[in-house]
């Protein structure tokens, strides 16, 4: 029965968002109401020494963004929550689209002075065609903003969703007073400014208390009179099974930074979100309340302390419970392997766990045995699914600046690619080593990481190529197959995993080359494993 209600108290959602929404802030202050931290840290370009707790990594400091998904997790109200905050830049895409395999629900943030952004529309697509259960947060009310049923429209016209609003600002921006909680039917009023600790509020129960209008004041309160009878007509009433079946998006108002609408927000998810949700692989579908344990591996982060070169596998768990000492199977390499000291997660923050359950992710030390995509599992030979390995965009050369380091060049190349940072390309004909990346901006992190973490420096060189695509064909002998390789020769390659690539050097050029080999297949897209 312990275990049953383990599960249950599960919510492991993510927060996706354009950059700059407040996506990092917001994941601060609910840590905060959570209890888990007792003053946030503003995610600003190092201009205060206490940084954000989500962003550990030297660089993320730097820039004031956060470039890899960073997991954490702390109790609320009797529920175990799992956050994983997620990259918004759209450089780090891919770290967020892999992270979404791991989660089971999302809550989305929008900027109410830039309302829906190109980000934010790829996302919330990948989260539409997947049915992950979503909730909006609209954020900063407190600035100068869109107006707020121009939002509601721009929501539902742009991202495609069906929203049901929870909460509604009353006044914005200069004319801020608080939020009306359509969920939990009150109003409240915020007077505190101090924006690292959770606000005082003054909560009324209902439009005719005592106090009410000479808090907000008459024309304010004729306004939400006016705006709650349209969200009555318009916007459907909430539903949990559409909301849990992706048809229906529950949608709240708020500022982050100011701790306005955080509570609300928190308080709803943890009634309606979703405990863990059964996952497909190549055999079965997989229910969390399974006894046998199985998990997958959906990121790998070298270097976690750098003092330690310790390297920590993400595994999120599916079904059964995880246990220390345990001997479990690794269903690439088809050997048991075992863990001492398996850590749950706060921040950079770790701690030893002797047992985890679906839901739950747990990091792994790792010597190098797990990719991304990998499988463990109690003894079944099965292979978790749809975890995208995406065609890069962008192409360089990399030479090594230092000969003496070529050793630890080749050893933080190895291990960011296992990362999913980037991936790695071999020449089929000089041998010279390609990066292929998602986003320009991952270049850079490549070479910082480089020096600061393996001492080893690098220098990239333009290549100009237009796309690459995976090799497929159903018979290696087929003459259309080999007349392939022959004349496309110097434009091919092999990825980390031996795989074939062909770069091709124009969108024409595919073109042709699709048209001109029916017997290959040009993939966009590679599963990792």
């Amino acid at each position: 029965m312990e275990f049953l209600q383990e599960i249950q108290r599960r919510r492991t959602f993510g927060i996706i968002s354009h950059p700059d929404a407040g996506k990092t802030t917001l994941t601060e202050k609910l840590l905060l109401y959570g209890g888990a931290i007792q003053e946030a840290g503003a995610v600003k370009s190092n201009k205060i020494k206490k940084g954000a707790t989500s962003d550990f990594m030297e660089i993320e400091r730097q820039r004031g963004i956060s470039v890899a998904t960073s997991v954490l997790a702390f109790n609320y109200k009797n529920k175990k929550i799992n956050i994983l905050d997620t990259p918004g830049h759209k450089d780090f895409a891919e770290d967020t689209f892999r992270t979404l395999t791991a989660v089971d629900s999302v809550i989305v943030v929008i900027d109410v002075a830039k309302g829906v952004e190109e980000q934010t529309e790829k996302l919330v697509e990948v989260c539409r065609m997947r049915k992950i259960p979503m909730i909006v947060f609209i954020n900063k009310l407190d600035r100068e903003g869109k107006d707020a049923f121009d939002l509601l429209d721009e929501v539902e016209t742009k991202l495609g969703l069906r929203v049901t609003p929870l909460s509604f600002p009353i006044g914005m921006g200069y004319n801020f007073k608080g939020i009306y909680n359509l969920w939990e039917q009150n109003i409240q009023i915020f007077e505190s400014t101090d924006k690292q600790k959770i606000a005082k509020t003054i909560v009324y129960d209902n439009l005719e208390d005592e106090g009410l209008e000479d808090a907000i004041g008459d024309q304010s309160m004729a306004e939400l009179k006016e705006s709650l009878e349209l969200l009555e007509g318009v916007y459907p009433a909430f539903d949990k099974k559409e909301y849990s079946e992706g048809d229906l998006q529950p949608l709240f108002f708020g500022s982050a930074l100011n701790n306005f609408g955080v509570k609300e927000l928190l308080d709803c998810f943890i009634e309606i979100a979703p405990a863990p949700l059964p996952k497909s692989t190549d055999k079965r579908i997989i229910h969390p309340y399974e006894a046998d344990f199985s998990g997958f591996v959906f990121k790998i982060h070298a270097n976690m302390d750098p003092k330690h070169r310790d390297r920590l596998a993400f595994v999120k768990i599916v079904s059964g419970t995880f246990k220390r000492n345990t001997p479990y199977f690794h269903v690439r390499h088809k050997k048991k392997l075992k863990f001492s000291s398996p850590n749950a997660f706060f921040a950079e923050k770790k701690e030893v766990v002797d047992e985890s359950f679906p839901g739950d992710i747990v990091g792994l030390h790792d010597t190098g045995n797990f990719k991304i995509g990998d499988t463990l599992t109690s003894g079944e030979e099965m292979q978790y699914k749809g975890i995208p390995s995406f065609s890069p965009e962008h192409f360089r050369f990399i030479n090594n600046t230092d000969p003496m380091k070529a050793k630890q060049l080749g050893k933080g190349i190895d291990q960011l690619m296992d990362e999913g940072v980037a991936q790695l390309f071999t020449l089929n004909l000089n041998g010279r080593k390609v990066i292929g990346t998602v986003g320009a901006l991952q270049f850079e992190v490549i070479q910082y990481r480089l020096e600061h973490e393996y001492t080893a420096k690098c220098s990239f060189e333009n290549f100009n190529i237009h796309k690459a695509c995976w090799v497929r064909t159903e018979d290696n002998e087929n003459k259309n197959y080999q007349d392939f390789l022959k004349v496309k020769q110097k434009f091919l390659a092999t990825d980390k995993k031996g795989q074939l690539v062909f770069f091709a050097d124009s969108a024409f050029s595919l073109q042709m080359a699709q048209q001109n080999y029916p017997e290959v297949t040009f993939e966009f897209t590679s599963e990792f494993g």
